[in-house]
């Protein structure tokens, strides 16, 4: 049935107040202490992503010099930055303050917010192009500031240390840990544990746009096919096995060849390489739904076909793709990494791969900080959403759930 309510029944026997199909699937996923673990690790990685201007920064959140109260950096937040902060708050507060609308409803609005915001600032954020990362300090050592506060860690994900004296034992970098730098620094003199924090941004980023790709066109294929079938299924099904016979990675290193190093193109490679699985979940729910009773009804009905598509048979439809898509997300995850393992990835950005990429050095030694926490960080990650991948699974099973 289209219902996606259902009565729960407490331990006495009573019937309690109907329950949202997505509140009762949520509460059956994250019962275990694996689905459990993974969620608060993707909750760290995503709050390092959106908040790594203010936990890992050379500039002063804000500071006194001449009198004058400045704050240098929010002065240098890109339109990205500001987006994810901006739209993080007000996602959140919507999010909790709608709770009359079902879940679904307050996730297309929390979209619709980032959307808009990232058009805006895209048009109107311009960050100066210079960073002079050794101003500021040069101001703090000769008594410029009367007084300052700092992130947390107080490099930049970008800044190389050039004004900073070379270890006594260690001429050049990479540096191991120490207590300056946590997690050591890596080739080119950057805080390790500063690109960790921001490398966490690209790392959701890419996995939730590409999948968010994947899921609109897989579902939008899948639907089309799965409710006409006859010459259009066959038609969408052999575009499918071309589209499943495209290598990712070796579309991704050709991409490269041709347009460089663009992070959006490699979101929408792996976004268009990544809808077969999704397309062909949908489309089997809707050949076996287009046939039922309230289908049949609504037809009869005359209700509109995007009604029928949309609101009677996807809500049923969803039960795989919500799998499928934990699993998209890590997978895109490793693409990504992939990539910038093999020296291909972004030019000048922070990646877990492309940190893992420089463990061995050109003189082939092995440096173990640049391989345990870039190499843990992309375990943890992918290991996490396969958990929550078989928890969502498990909670969608109706045989374990005529077991319980």
């Amino acid at each position: 049935m289209s219902e996606l309510a259902a009565t729960v029944t407490s331990p006495d026997g009573a019937a309690e107040a109907p329950r949202a199909w997505s509140r009762r699937v949520l509460s059956a996923t994250f019962t275990g202490l694996g689905a459990k673990l993974g969620l608060a690790w993707i909750m760290v990685v995503a709050f390092c992503g959106v908040a790594a201007p203010l936990l890992a920064n050379t500039y002063p959140l804000a500071m006194k010099s001449g009198g004058v109260v400045s704050f240098p950096a929010i002065r240098y937040l890109n339109w990205a930055d500001v987006t994810l902060l901006a739209g993080t708050v007000v996602s959140l507060i919507l999010f909790f303050a709608a709770r009359g609308l079902a879940v679904p409803t307050r996730l297309a609005f929390i979209v619709g917010i980032y959307g808009v915001l990232a058009v805006v600032t895209f048009l109107t954020v311009r960050a100066p192009q210079l960073q002079g990362f050794e101003q500021y300090r040069g101001m703090e050592a000769s008594g410029e500031i009367d007084w300052s506060v700092y992130a947390p860690i107080r490099f930049s994900a970008t800044d190389r240390l050039r004004d900073q004296p070379f270890d006594a034992e260690a001429r050049t970098h990479p540096w191991p840990p120490s207590n300056t730098h946590l997690m050591g620094t890596e080739v080119n003199g950057s805080d390790i544990l500063s690109r960790m924090i921001h490398a966490c941004r690209i790392a959701m980023s890419l996995g939730f746009i590409s999948t968010g790709l994947s899921l609109f066109i897989g579902v939008l294929a899948g639907a089309v096919m799965g409710y006409y079938v006859k010459w259009i299924d066959l038609i969408g099904m052999r575009i499918m096995e071309v589209f499943d016979a495209i290598p990712t990675l070796f579309l991704m290193l050709a991409a490269v060849a041709f347009f460089g190093r663009n992070l959006y193109i490699i979101m929408l490679i792996i976004g268009f390489t990544g809808w077969v699985g999704i397309a062909r979940f949908v489309r089997a729910e809707f050949l076996k739904l287009r046939n039922v009773d309230y289908v049949l009804a609504a037809q009869a009905l005359g209700l509109p076909l995007r009604s029928i598509l949309f609101r009677h048979l996807l809500p049923n439809a969803l039960a795989p793709v919500l799998v499928q898509v934990s699993f998209g997300v890590a997978s895109a995850i490793l693409a990504e990494s992939s990539l910038s393992f093999l020296g291909l990835g972004l030019i000048d950005e922070p990646s877990w791969g492309a940190m893992l990429n420089q463990a061995v050095g050109a003189t082939g030694g092995f440096q173990w900080w640049l391989a345990i926490f870039p190499g843990a960080a992309i375990f943890l990650t992918v290991l996490s959403y396969n958990l929550i991948g078989e928890a969502l699974r498990d909670s969608l099973d109706p045989k374990l759930l005529k077991r319980e």
